[in-house]
């Protein structure tokens, strides 16, 4: 008897003991929930629909008080991407690559143009030299062969005329600077893309370069092509222009460039930078772009004229055998050949489109820099610092150095660019 009350009273005991077990293990995983639990909205919907009881409930309301409503709920201050702008600058980008591939064949085309018009040109003159010779030996053909000469010189002017005018060796530099900026376009969309967030005022960027270098460099001869002996040398300029655009609202430290790796010591350096480039390496190239443009102004209307003077005198040549006549139709013709032997052969047109597009570069960092200047917020000092010094070919340290020597009047002017 004492043993069956024994044990109906460790019955309730071991029970009650049992159920105090679980609360007790329940309560504690349910205190032991980690701080910063996060979790998507599939697995708050599963958890919903699987709750049947008061305590699931309970565990489910507690988890979805503790979802950050961030990550939700997108930032505002973030705004809403459109979302057509990255196929928009696919699209760009698709367009851009024909270009590279058009403007890389118009070179070819016209690299050629420059080689065989060279030494078609130089063949028909030499040509013609040698008949006048020959017909200054005289004999029953002198007239014939008189004539012969002089067709050829005429011809040989013509040819010469249409040469000198559209530069074809100018030409091919042209789509070759146009290539090389395209394919450099191509490569800062695609920065933008593998960086991610395009923004719309991006796709009207892109669209406004596409387009002016369009204008910069134009692909058909007729009625768009650019003046090959124009009166004064100007900077190329294949850049938009300069747009305004509107800004947020800024502290009074990033009003003063604070925070974003400005300070005055920079912008001073920057200043310095701009004044170099203008004074000494634009000014620089506009005037050797000067210099190769008179000479090629002088070559240009050099050679027409000696196949002419040279025409004059081989039609002038006859039974009398002139001997006036005869040096001037072969002197003339020689010279006229070599003339043209400089001129396109040493390809005087491409060297001043070369002087004149460094120049436009100048140009463009000058204004990079001071737009950068005027608007803090577009670039961190420290990374246009860098990206100014490997524009120049120089280090951080020769950069600086750059713009302490400029600032002393007894030290040696030096040029901004190692490059070129």
């Amino acid at each position: 008897m004492a043993a069956l009350q024994a044990s109906s009273l460790n019955m309730p005991y071991s029970s009650t003991s049992s159920s105090f077990s679980r609360r007790r293990h329940i309560t504690k995983s349910i205190i032991n929930l980690p701080k910063k639990l996060t979790i998507n909205a599939l697995l708050v919907d599963e958890l919903q629909q699987r709750s049947n009881g008061s305590g699931s409930n309970n565990i489910y309301r507690n988890v979805r008080s503790n979802v950050p409503y961030t990550s939700l709920t997108p930032s505002p201050k973030q705004g809403i991407k459109s979302p057509t702008t990255i196929p928009k600058l696919y699209a760009i980008l698709e367009a851009i690559a024909d270009r590279i591939e058009m403007h890389r064949n118009i070179k070819e085309q016209r690299e050629n143009w420059n080689s065989l018009l060279l030494n078609s040109v130089n063949a028909i003159t030499l040509t013609a030299a040698t008949i006048s010779a020959i017909a200054a030996a005289g004999g029953s053909h002198v007239v014939a062969l008189s004539s012969c000469s002089s067709l050829l010189y005429l011809a040989a002017t013509g040819l010469m005329i249409i040469v000198n005018k559209i530069q074809p060796s100018q030409l091919a530099e042209e789509q070759r600077n146009a290539g090389r900026l395209f394919q450099k376009l191509l490569r800062e969309i695609q920065t933008k893309l593998s960086i991610g967030n395009p923004e719309s005022n991006d796709v009207r960027e892109a669209m406004d370069k596409v387009l002016a270098l369009d204008r910069a460099y134009p692909l058909p001869l007729l009625g768009k092509m650019l003046e090959k002996f124009p009166k004064e040398v100007e900077p190329a300029k294949w850049w938009p222009e300069k747009r305004i655009r509107r800004q947020e609202s800024m502290s009074p430290t990033e009003a003063r460039g604070g925070g974003n790796g400005w300070d005055e010591e920079l912008e001073e350096r920057m200043k310095g930078i701009v004044g170099v480039l203008r004074t000494r390496d634009k000014e620089d190239y506009l005037r050797l772009g000067g210099k190769a443009l008179k000479l090629n102004k002088m070559l240009g209307i050099a050679g027409p004229v000696l196949t002419t003077v040279a025409a004059v005198g081989s039609a002038l040549m006859g039974p009398s055998h002139s001997g006036l006549a005869t040096v001037v139709g072969v002197a003339a013709g020689a010279m006229a050949a070599v003339i043209n032997a400089v001129e396109h052969g040493g390809q005087v047109g491409m060297v001043f489109e070369m002087y004149r597009s460094n120049a436009g570069f100048f140009s463009l960092m000058e204004e990079w820099i001071e737009g950068n200047l005027e608007e803090k917020r577009g670039i961190n000092g420290k990374v246009m610092e860098m990206k100014v010094a490997l524009e120049l070919g120089r280090s951080l340290s020769e950069l600086r150095d750059l713009t302490d020597s400029s600032l002393m009047a007894d030290q040696e002017e030096e040029f901004g660019s190692k490059l070129f």
